[in-house]
């Protein structure tokens, strides 16, 4: 039987969305400060997507079996979802902490593993939160809501990295960028520590205040009974294994309306990951004018230096400026990201009403077109403010994305199955950013040049090709498909 459930007052809504916001300051954070501080602790062009691994790998592993088992659980004091994103989040925040300490490469690496796994645990039951809480009518309202705020953490995460940079850099004198051993981590402007250490606080407080604010709906005498049933009688192996088959068979009775989805997916998030990783180095080259073999030159004089080798004075002033102009990139992107984010947060909600008067499939195919357009023309602009014009497009695109494709998917999916279904819209999500992860070092070292500039107008390509995929969307008969 299902529970039918009361419409929520908008303060109601806001509340239930709050603790997204610390979600969304760390995934802000990962979308623009982890390369580069990868590339500040040594790593190339071509090394980043690999690098990137773990954001994919988590979440295919990781967001599906936290589903699976958040749908058949059940605690009368912590409730069904809350308990995993609190621990995703406190875990998150003490990686925040930790990450801008990172001696070398591979502890950096191997931080992102954890806090990808952390994230991902609070996130796909958060969006099952939503969807368990809001009646039909309320969920386009609910996800944009969550949208808003997935604006406002990643809107703060960059402006905050642009700020500090411009507070607080200060430029490396003779000597001060040859570290070796545990002063490594030196190579991590110390201006970027706060930006991490603001957002590991952000990841707790606006979680907690959900999980206090916000009451869980109680499953059905039904529900518990088939919770129980299924507990009971079962050994620790094939209840480890259960959601692994739930998983399985829900795939088996995925809607049409997924299946499409994923295609226009492929070709969205695999676009969305060259951007994260590549806006940063296009800006090194397109606004900077740092170009492979100032990067190459750069790294020799680093690696002589290190090895204790004497360096000249023109050798080190070049190196201080490469450096210099590495963190304006930075913060740079920063801005871009934090002004697209701005965007995302402010307009949201009004994506609402065109979306209940056009249909949500015009609304998220002409999103798709003006973040590829976004992206074919930041390339060709040569001034820092004039580039955040094409981020305002990116910032509606994103809002559209963040919110729409959950609210279409949430009206077609049961109601019982809703943690696993959202769980398997985010294994359509990080399968292209595997894929993504794999394949695009080669591409970008043989295909494009290994140019940076190249891979944006790449990423571009891929959101108009994701766009007119999106236009195969069959939503005016969703309803039908819950019968599945």
């Amino acid at each position: 039987m299902k529970i039918r459930k009361p419409e929520l007052s908008f303060w109601q809504i806001w509340n239930m969305n709050v603790g997204f916001f610390g979600i969304q300051f760390s995934f802000g954070l990962q979308q623009t400060a982890i390369n580069p501080i990868f590339s500040f602790l040594g790593a190339h062009h071509e090394e980043l997507p690999l690098l990137n691994l773990a954001g994919p790998v988590t979440g295919l592993l990781i967001q599906p079996l936290i589903g699976a088992i958040s749908d058949k659980t059940w605690s009368p004091r912590w409730g069904r979802r809350k308990p995993f994103f609190l621990i995703g989040a406190i875990g998150a925040s003490l990686c925040l902490f930790a990450f801008p300490f990172s001696p070398h490469l591979w502890f950096a690496v191997g931080l992102l593993w954890i806090l990808d796994a952390c994230n991902n645990t609070a996130m796909e039951p958060y969006r099952a939160f939503i969807g368990d809480k809001l009646p039909d009518n309320q969920l386009t309202y609910g996800f944009q809501m969550q949208s808003l705020f997935v604006g406002a953490g990643i809107t703060l995460a960059n402006f905050s990295l642009f700020l500090f940079q411009d507070w607080f850099s200060v430029p490396a004198v003779t000597g001060e960028l040859c570290t070796t051993g545990a002063e490594a981590a030196s190579a991590i402007p110390k201006w970027v520590y706060y930006s991490f250490f603001l957002g590991a606080i952000a990841s707790v407080t606006t979680i907690l205040w959900s999980v206090l604010k916000t009451p869980e709906i109680p499953p059905s005498d039904e529900e518990l009974a088939h919770i129980k049933e299924r507990k009971e009688g079962k050994s620790l192996l094939k209840r480890t294994f259960e959601p692994l088959v739930e998983i399985y068979h829900a795939i088996g009775d995925m809607p049409k309306l997924m299946w499409n989805l994923s295609a226009v997916y492929l070709f969205q998030w695999y676009a969305l990951f060259v951007y994260w990783q590549f806006i940063t180095p296009m800006l090194r080259t397109s606004l900077y004018g740092i170009s492979n073999s100032d990067t190459e030159k750069f790294d020799t004089i680093m690696a002589s230096c290190k090895s204790g080798a004497e360096i000249s004075t023109t050798d080190m002033s070049f190196a201080q400026n490469i450096q210099l102009l590495s963190e304006q990139a930075l913060a740079q992107t920063g801005l871009m990201n934090g002004t697209y984010n701005m965007v995302t947060m402010v307009v949201a909600l009004a994506l609402v009403p065109f979306a209940r008067k056009y249909s949500s499939k015009i609304v998220y195919v002409l999103s798709l077109l003006l973040t590829g357009i976004a992206l074919l023309s930041m390339p060709f602009i040569k001034d820092q403010y004039f580039l955040l014009l094409p981020m305002v497009l990116f910032g509606i695109g994103w809002a559209a994305m963040m919110g729409i494709p959950y609210a279409m998917v949430s009206k077609v999916i049961p109601e019982e199955r809703r943690g696993v279904y959202m769980g398997i819209v985010n294994m359509m999500i990080v399968v292209p950013m595997l894929l993504q992860t794999i394949s695009f070092g080669a591409i970008i070292k043989y295909t494009l040049n290994n140019n940076a500039i190249n891979a944006i107008l790449f990423g571009g390509v891929f959101f108009i090709i994701a766009a007119l995929l999106a236009m195969r969307l069959k939503v005016a008969s969703q309803k039908a498909e819950i019968q599945k």
